[in-house]
């Protein structure tokens, strides 16, 4: 069985500035919506077929949460559902709001 693995705010900033990485949020919409990583692909339980779907198996996938609790789990899921290099990102959302910058609105 996969498992996933943990990654820092930082080590999630440089997979996504070289383009090797999805960042999958999966907190509730009004949070998403407020703030979110540029590019997040916001997952969801109505989404998840949608992301599996345009999202190869080989492709680093990041889950992103509150505060790095919740992501732990969906991460896990994904690993099961076959995704090789899965991470939690550390810290979560909140934790990247106080270090990076961040987009608001609906994205993705």
């Amino acid at each position: 069985m996969s498992d996933f693995k943990h990654i820092s705010v930082a080590q999630t900033a440089e997979l996504q500035q070289a383009g090797e990485v999805v960042i999958a949020d999966i907190r509730d919409e009004q949070s998403f919506a407020a703030g979110h990583i540029a590019g997040a692909f916001h997952l969801t339980n109505g989404s998840l077929q949608r992301f599996m779907q345009q999202h190869e198996f080989d492709q680093p996938v990041v889950v992103v949460c509150y505060h790095g609790n919740s992501s732990q789990g969906a991460a896990q899921y994904l690993a099961q559902q076959g995704f090789e290099q899965v991470y939690s990102m550390d810290g979560g959302f909140e934790s990247w709001r106080g270090q990076l910058p961040f987009v608001t609105g609906e994205g993705e």
